[in-house]
């Protein structure tokens, strides 16, 4: 799992049918490594919120045993982080 920021939703009047009721947020890795990219909301997630994401085929299981086509979902609300000095 990857730990990401969410930037804001995306509002798709033309999906495919199986994203019927499904938000779609975009997503900022923290990590810096990759670009901003687009997921599905399985735990309610809003702007601005730290939160945990999958990606590639594990991404639809969050949503068993509905089948929704996705390649990334957000997971987890994440409350806080802490870094551990060594």
């Amino acid at each position: 799992m990857n730990v990401g920021r969410v930037l804001g939703n995306l509002v798709a009047t033309i999906k495919d049918p199986n994203l019927t009721g499904q938000r779609i947020l975009a997503v900022e890795p923290l990590d810096g490594r990759e670009p901003a990219f687009f997921a599905l909301d399985s735990v309610g997630a809003g702007a601005g919120e730290t939160v945990l994401y999958t990606t590639g085929r594990e991404a639809s299981y969050a949503f068993l045993p509905d089948f929704v086509p996705c390649n990334a979902a957000i997971v987890g609300i994440v409350d806080e982080i802490r870094e551990e000095k060594k």
